[in-house]
């Protein structure tokens, strides 16, 4: 048990809107410290990103990977910019580094509808979507970042790795989250998405899967391959609890699951792994929008509340846990009663009147 209440936090604003939407995060949780106490956070601004790359040459220190390690949490708004590449054509991306340096294997999308956000799906079952999307963050098809080859330019080759190892520690993650969900009402049900009718890497990936859900009775289990799946996920998302699937696989599904619950802007992100853990929203920098007042900070929000969460857990700090859900329930209610209506959805509230709805319901 932790001995004290302080956590210190790597803050990373990034590019674009994250910056914005970084900002509002962080009054809204110097407020929450003051709304529930018996915790505080100790934040530290640190560059890294595509406009930090065009500055310096390089898109983040070892400084600051070195301050990420030792903190309690690391906490990102959004980074890349269309214009700025590495000379490889690939995008500035130092939030991936972090998976990998961090051992971040269990990527947490969210997938829920709010009170008042109209899902695309007009069938009335759309309201009770409430799904998570686990990807595994450090392997899969991602292992070959930076790493594949073209071949005197008539062919170009990526590699994908499936580890038992990082397998065994996903799907357990899998089932525990179902457990929680269950606990709080949910269904308590893991689908193993892959393509194991066709590559030995996902039946392997699938038979790892079939192994460890001996060890949870208590949770039922499905599977999909992965083009099914994204049929189903517009077809019937509000059928499934927990999908876990493998880096590249999950990456595309989780953007499909933003679509369904209105847009990018609601769409949270935990990378999780044994010792660290980052919490970033999903969406990208829209620099189209950035500096206009127009970002919807929801999603960076509902991350920094998964962070709580997960702080909590971890030290066991109650003070936290109540903070996490105190900043979910102001959001719900937001929602719910109008306060909160960003312009991603034709609203009228850009970053700064959505900050003040939340503050609002702090009593702030």
């Amino acid at each position: 048990m932790r001995t004290t209440n302080e956590l210190r936090i790597a803050v990373f604003p990034g590019d674009g809107i994250g910056t914005e939407v970084m900002d509002a995060c962080l009054t809204v949780l110097q407020q929450l410290e003051h709304h529930v106490g018996g915790f505080r956070l100790i934040t530290e601004s640190l560059p890294a990103g595509a406009n930090f790359y065009r500055e310096t040459g390089t898109d983040i220190t070892d400084e600051a990977m070195q301050k990420a390690r030792q903190a309690d949490a690391i906490l990102l708004g959004a980074m890349g910019l269309p214009d700025v590449r590495f000379p490889d054509g690939t995008e500035i991306s130092p939030h991936l580094k972090m998976r990998v340096e961090f051992g971040l294997y269990a990527g947490v999308r969210p997938v829920k509808v709010y009170p008042n956000v109209r899902s695309p799906l007009s069938d009335r079952r759309s309201r009770e979507i409430d799904l998570v999307v686990l990807r595994e963050s450090t392997e899969g098809l991602f292992a070959s970042a930076g790493k594949g080859e073209v071949i005197e330019d008539r062919e170009a080759r990526e590699t994908l790795v499936i580890t038992r190892n990082t397998c065994e520690r996903l799907f357990d993650f899998a089932f525990n989250l179902a457990r929680r969900r269950k606990a709080r009402g949910g269904q308590g049900h893991v689908t193993c998405v892959d393509k194991a009718n066709v590559f030995k890497a996902f039946a392997f990936f699938r038979k790892i899967f079939k192994e460890r859900a001996l060890l949870y009775p208590d949770i039922s289990t499905g599977f999909n391959y992965v083009d099914a799946m994204a049929l189903d996920m517009v077809r019937r998302p509000w059928d499934f609890d927990v999908l876990v699937a493998e880096n590249m696989f999950a990456d595309i599904l989780s953007d499909i699951g933003g679509g369904i619950m209105g847009g990018m802007g609601m769409a949270a992100c935990a990378e999780i792994g044994d010792h660290h853990a980052l919490f970033q929203p999903a969406h990208g920098t829209a620099p189209d929008i950035a500096g206009a007042d127009k970002a919807n900070p929801t999603a960076m929000f509902l991350s920094a509340a998964m962070m709580l969460e997960w702080l909590g857990n971890r030290h066991e700090l109650e003070p936290c846990l109540r903070a996490a859900r105190r900043l979910e329930t102001a959001i719900e209610t937001g929602f719910s009663k109008g306060a909160i209506q960003p312009m991603e959805f034709g609203g009228p509230h850009g970053t700064a009147e959505v900050t003040r709805a939340v503050l609002a319901d702090f009593g702030a």
